[in-house]
């Protein structure tokens, strides 16, 4: 009894530290602003112009952007200060969407400078995620990370995915755009003045001596992509990642905000309450699995995860009915959470430590591979082919594709060798 109080309690164990405390509570407040900005750019471009294709590219400028330098990202985080680099991002944050805020409330907001406030905030992301990754183990033991990870796989969908977009659809739909790019502005801004009174950790944590020889960056990128195509489980997994993001990230980002539009009155604070419907799912699958044994089959269940769970794709593109259309996202989001919190555990554990910052960036940058030309494709695509079948193939192409990595893979063979639990 006394030891699955222990368990359930370890995850509130990196709270003990002034600089996980600062650094969770700028990185909560944050993600918050993000998720309301993804409402606020989708709402403020529709009112600039109510036409898919104008966020298709928005949104594209986002996720390009953020492809683009996540590589980079990744190599500086492993050449400069971490923290310096955190604050950094925060600091453009700010400045874009404050720009966006002044030119909304005096009326000269144009397209173009929605797609690069959008460009700036995914360059941004590209430097933050491989930085905050390194951060960690400077700030803390080695035996508190994986709490760590699970309070930010929590809270990441809670407020980036739920809670920020349906206080923002609510909030525009109450009053305007602009003012939730005020909003938005004000949150960086505190984010900021926390990650401004954190200290630079000094790395007491770290287990492993990291003091070696700086080789050429191309060499270090080649070394991460050899053990990225000679690890079979990694390369597939990898390879499904970057189909399901080419099927499902236009289909979420760009074409969900009309179908809020078109099927439901009020449309904008129906659209937070689908994200958020999917963004707590996810939250829930992430703390279910955060709370109990790895799975002996690990590669198994998150494969099914990830593909059964993206049936309910074929229900979103179909139903008028919201009540199913927010357990049909919830669901999906509920998987995914779950799926994630897997494959972070397997990163860290069955890749070596003295390249996990390399794959880790490979993953971001393989997985969003697809992501630009699938939100830019989205757009278009609907004006020739029924939402309807594009949602169908998103939901039902998955589980195919998970069959395929799993056999091909040779994953339960491979979890089988390899036990975890």
């Amino acid at each position: 009894m006394s030891t699955q109080s222990d368990t359930r309690w370890r995850v509130l164990a990196p709270f003990e530290y002034r600089e996980f405390r600062l650094l969770i509570a700028a990185m909560s407040i944050s993600l918050f602003a993000e998720g309301m900005w993804t409402v606020v750019m989708a709402l403020q471009v529709i009112a600039l112009a109510d036409d898919p294709a104008a966020l298709s590219l928005v949104a594209t400028c986002l996720a390009t952007g953020m492809l683009a330098f996540i590589l980079v990202g990744g190599i500086v985080a492993d050449r400069a200060p971490q923290r310096a680099i955190i604050i950094a991002v925060e600091i453009a944050n700010v400045a874009a969407t404050g720009a966006v805020a002044i030119l909304g409330m005096l009326g000269s907001l144009q397209l173009w400078h929605m797609a690069v406030a959008a460009a700036v905030l995914g360059i941004g992301a590209a430097f933050f995620f491989p930085a905050y990754s390194a951060y960690l183990p400077r700030i803390l033991p080695a035996e508190m990370l994986l709490a760590a990870n699970g309070v930010e796989g929590a809270i990441r969908p809670t407020l980036q995915q739920a809670i920020g977009p349906a206080a923002a659809g609510v909030l525009i739909g109450l009053t305007f755009p602009a003012l939730g790019s005020v909003t938005v502005t004000v949150l960086f801004a505190v984010a900021l003045v926390l990650l401004v009174a954190m200290r630079t950790g000094d790395g007491s944590h770290i287990v492993m001596a990291v003091e070696r020889e700086k080789s050429h960056i191309l060499t270090d990128m080649r070394d991460g992509l050899r053990f990225v195509l000679h690890t079979r489980w990694l390369r597939w997994t990898l390879l499904f990642a970057c189909t399901w993001v080419f099927l499902a990230m236009g289909p979420i980002e760009v074409l969900l905000p009309f179908i809020a539009h078109r099927r439901f009155a009020d449309g904008d604070q129906v659209y937070g309450i689908m994200l958020a419907s999917f963004g707590i799912g996810s939250a829930l699958g992430a703390l279910t699995v955060s709370s109990r044994r790895l799975p002996r089959r690990y590669l198994t269940v998150m494969m099914v995860m990830w593909g059964a769970g993206s049936l309910p794709f074929v229900i979103v593109g179909s139903t008028s009915s919201l009540t199913v259309m927010v357990i049909a996202l919830f669901v999906i989001g509920l998987t995914d959470g779950a799926g994630m919190v897997i494959w972070g555990t397997l990163l860290q554990r069955r890749v070596p430590p003295e390249m996990l910052g390399r794959v880790s960036s490979l993953d971001f940058f393989v997985s969003l591979a697809f992501m630009p030309v699938s939100m830019a494709v989205a757009g278009p695509l609907s004006k020739v082919v029924p939402v309807e079948l594009i949602f169908a193939v998103t939901g039902i192409a998955p589980v195919l594709l998970a069959a395929v990595a799993l056999v091909a893979a040779r994953m339960p063979r491979d979890e089988i060798a390899h036990p975890l639990s």
